[in-house]
């Protein structure tokens, strides 16, 4: 690290220009690479994706995107008088690209009526949108507009792409661009409270270049591999925010070595040296994190481990380069008004760390108390898809789900499973057979496609959004797997199981290769054994918390609809959990580096454990407590997006990162180094040589002050033990 930073400083005029035109160069990426992103949602392998491959191969629809037009007549009519009406607007549907419908119209099976025989429904499947944007979004509307006009019906449109669209109108909500300047004025507000000085202007310089830089990498990584469309939100407000972190922690020390004494460019390279090293062992650990998405067999999570990964990398490589090169140009000059001085730790926090020294096993005891109170809701998490009262309580697509419930219809017409068919011989035996199944409404087979393969609508009588509500999928697999012409199932409730085999079923792989590689760069960073497993340990029950209170406000509702208008979700989207652990492991243990590499450096040059939390906490108390600000500032932008799961990533990540940074890092992790002793020091030379670091011997601990020699004066040395 000092090398790297006595070169940045003597060739600082060509690192600024150099990240000058990165900088310039990624305000054309930034524009450029929305249109380069995926929307990749595919399950290779797993037997509803292959299904809904051979569906769009025969009919031009894949069975996952389902429409629900609902019709009602007027007052004191019933819809079976209007039946060649609905017939027509079903034919006029069926027109649409890749679409197949069926419905009352067509079949007259009663069924598709609601009990009081006003309105009916039908099932629309068509080819799923890429995008955000629905190519027949605005024909579909067009068509039953005319239709609702020329035939006297009310007609209208539900479904969970109605319903979100509802949501997404009801909530307007801002830019990536406004999301970020957002979060930035807010970083900028905790920035000055930290200097109290111009100062505050250099992260978010840096943190500006960092961002577009990594848009400009994103740009080349996707001429070689697909990039999720989630990554452009995360490089935006996850980039801020990191970047922000990284150059809080380095000019700080910069700073503090400013006080005492060192000169401008000595102290840069101290900054780099000490600070910079932490930094380092941050970014790869996110890094790291994100990188093992990619042993999931989800294409949309693997670009998203590709495209993550970047965001702490170029963040880590623009704060060790360009940051110094600035802060040895200009850093003094932009360092005014100096109210704010860092001769001394701060005295709160100092004073903090010696009461949780002192009461260490009270405050062992509240911090684990408080997590574990934390995740008790984990065991009643749900995985799956939003349900329809979430998405949307108002709209046109909720008024229409309103009638078909009221009417006796089940929510069930939403999540159909599709069951594909060889034969249509073979058919009449696949209805009957799935008609047995307790809790399906009905099975109608679509006309027989051109290649001679046939879809069966199986609709269930409550949708299939969870882990729990898609057993109906597995009752009518097992009732169906047997039958002649047979060959599988999609749909959302499939689609629900498939990524549950392809995400969870690996996950066990993920979290044990995330948490060997932290464990093994944290053993080097810290020349220790104890403090890297208890890291990790930490981390883990931190993150069993997060998806706790994520549980109790989203999941069950406790909160949700009063902050944000979202009633419970039912369920976590199953593509969330593993994203919010792969970020937010790697952003909390930011912390725990920034936290434990200054203790080590302080235990180096004192012997003391209890000076080392003491000068450690005091020193770095109020960088984590602003950098966590500073994210959650970052995540509480991200959160005003309509978008529900989003939302639910944003608010998991903000609460996350408050948790660690507080009750975490600020309290169970001294009260736990204090009791550890000498231990959390120790590396034998076994295994510090092939780490290749100085290995460190058990010592014993020369004194222990005692709670009434703590004061402002000297201290009075008592043999422990």
């Amino acid at each position: 690290m000092k090398s790297i930073a006595t070169f940045v400083v003597r060739h600082r005029w060509w690192v600024v220009g150099f990240w000058s035109a990165a900088l310039l160069a990624g305000v054309f990426a930034s524009s450029a690479v929305p249109d380069r992103l995926s929307y990749d949602f595919s399950l290779p392998g797993q037997e509803g994706w292959e299904t809904s491959l051979e569906l769009k191969e025969a009919y031009g629809m894949t069975g996952d995107m389902t429409d629900v037009p609902v019709y009602t007549a007027p007052e004191g009519e019933s819809i079976a008088e209007h039946r060649d009406e609905v017939a027509a607007i079903d034919a006029a549907l069926a027109q649409l690209p890749g679409a197949e419908i069926v419905g009352y119209g067509g079949t007259g099976d009663e069924r598709f009526l609601t009990d009081d025989g006003r309105s009916t429904f039908s099932l629309l499947l068509r080819p799923s949108a890429e995008g955000f944007e629905d190519p027949v979004a605005e024909q579909l509307e067009q068509t039953l507009r005319q239709a609702g006009q020329e035939s006297g019906l009310q007609v209208g449109l539900t479904g969970y792409g109605q319903l979100a669209l509802d949501s997404a109108e009801d909530t307007e909500g801002p830019s990536v661009l406004a999301e970020t300047l957002i979060g930035g004025f807010g970083a900028l507000i905790v920035l000055l409270f930290v200097f109290a000085s111009f100062l505050a202007l250099v992260p978010l310089l840096v943190a500006a270049v960092a961002i577009l830089s990594t848009f400009l990498v994103v740009l080349g990584l996707t001429e070689v591999t697909d990039v999720s469309f989630v990554v452009q939100f995360l490089v935006a407000l996850i980039g801020l925010g990191v970047a922000i972190d990284y150059s809080l922690l380095v000019v700080s020390r910069w700073r503090e070595e400013r006080a005492h004494g060192s000169d401008n460019e000595e102290a840069v390279i101290t900054a780099v040296r000490t600070a910079g090293h932490a930094v380092l062992a941050s970014g790869v650990t996110v890094a790291i994190s994100l990188i093992a998405l990619v042993v999931v067999p989800v294409p949309l999570l693997r670009s998203m481990g590709f495209g993550g990964m970047l965001i702490p990398l170029m963040s880590t490589l623009v704060v060790l380069t360009l940051l110094p090169a600035l802060l040895s140009l200009v850093g003094p000059r932009v360092d005014w008004p100096r109210i704010r001085k860092e001769n001394h730790a701060s005295a709160g926090w100092s004073a903090w760390a010696r009461g949780v020294v002192r009461h260490r096993w009270v405050a062992a005891g509240v911090g684990t108390a408080a997590l574990a109170l934390a995740i008790v809701p984990v065991f009643g998490l749900q995985f799956g898809l939003t349900d329809s009262d979430a998405l949307s309580d108002s709209g046109p697509g909720h008024e229409k789900l309103v009638t078909l419930e009221q009417g006796g219809v089940g929510s069930g017409v939403l999540s159909p499973i599709t069951a594909a068919v060889a034969s249509s011989n073979d058919v009449p035996a696949i209805v009957s057979a799935a008609e047995k199944v307790d809790g399906v409404r009905m099975a109608v087979p679509l006309e027989p496609s051109p290649a001679g393969l046939t879809a069966v609508l199986v609709v269930p009588d409550e949708e299939t959004v969870d882990n729990t509500s898609v057993a109906i999928a597995d009752d009518v697999r097992a009732e169906l797997a047997g039958l002649p012409g047979y060959e599988g199932l999609a749909g959302a409730g499939p689609t629900v199981q498939d990524y549950q085999a392809a995400v969870f079923d690996r996950f066990p792989y993920v979290l044990a290769l995330i948490a060997l590689i932290t464990f093994v760069l944290l053993v080097r960073t810290f020349r220790s054994v104890l403090l890297p497993l208890k890291a990790v340990l930490l981390n883990l029950l931190s993150l069993a918390a997060v998806f706790g209170l994520a549980t109790w406000f989203w999941q069950e509702g406790n909160g949700s609809e009063a902050i944000f208008g979202v009633s419970a979700t039912g369920a976590m989207e199953f593509w969330l959990p593993v994203l919010i652990f792969a970020f937010l492991f790697g952003l909390s243990m930011d912390y725990e580096v920034f936290l434990l590499a200054r203790m080590r450096e302080e235990y180096d040059r004192t012997g003391s454990t209890d000076r080392a939390i003491e000068e450690g906490l005091g020193r770095t108390g109020r960088l984590i407590t602003s950098a966590a600000l500073i994210l959650f500032f970052s995540f509480a932008a991200l959160a005003a997006t309509p978008d529900t799961p989003i939302k639910v990533v944003a608010t998991a990540l903000g609460v996350g990162i408050l948790l660690d940074a507080t009750l975490v890092r600020m309290l169970l992790v001294p009260a736990l180094v204090s009791l550890f002793g000498k231990y959390n020091w120790w590396l034998p030379a076994w295994l510090a040589r092939p780490l290749l670091v100085e290995p460190s011997p058990l010592r014993p601990e020369p004194v222990r002050s005692t709670p009434e020699d703590e004061g402002e004066g000297e201290r009075r040395p008592v043999r422990v033990g």
